[in-house]
């Protein structure tokens, strides 16, 4: 089918950073879970995955299981594995409503956090017709573009001269 597995670490990452984010975010969530309630990181996977694909992404406009399956998650009536102490009636909805809440803002605060420190490297500029910038160039493996090869290659190459603006992000160089 000619699919390749691409292994990831956070600081070797062979796929995309926006993978990393997400799991940076769910290990941020799991880590208040187990602050706020106690014992293990794995029981409360089931809340944070719950949390995380009912809540709203800008991306994407909607949570991720409204996407996927076109329709929203009904809240789950208990967070309990089978033979532990059980709850019935209303107290087990209020719990459980509570803690999906409680996550829901971990998950937001983790969020927030992860794009503060993407924002701090972004600089909004703009470019008018005429202007020179630099090209910043990134090395491949294995090609020698710019007469050095790895960490000495050059990350920018000579002035251009900006010749109109593609779009927000893209501009058309001489």
């Amino acid at each position: 089918m000619g699919t390749r597995i691409h292994l990831s670490t956070a600081y070797h990452p062979q796929t995309d950073g926006q993978s990393e984010r997400t799991i940076q975010t769910l290990e941020d969530t799991l880590r208040m879970c187990v602050i706020e309630y106690g014992g293990a990181w794995d029981t409360h996977l089931p809340l944070v995955e719950f949390a995380y694909n009912n809540s709203y992404h800008s991306s994407i406009g909607v949570p991720p299981f409204e996407l996927l399956y076109g329709r929203k998650c009904r809240t789950p009536s208990c967070w309990l594995e089978p033979g532990e102490k059980q709850c019935t009636g209303p107290e087990i909805v209020q719990i459980t409503t509570d803690r999906v809440n409680i996550t829901k803002d971990g998950l937001k605060a983790a969020r927030d956090r992860q794009k503060n420190y993407a924002d701090q490297k972004r600089r909004p500029m703009e470019f008018k017709a005429g202007d020179m910038v630099m090209l910043k160039v990134s090395p491949w493996k294995g090609i020698i573009r710019f007469g050095k090869c790895g960490k000495l290659s050059p990350r920018f190459i000579s002035p251009f001269k900006v010749l109109d603006q593609v779009n927000q992000q893209a501009y058309r160089l001489e």
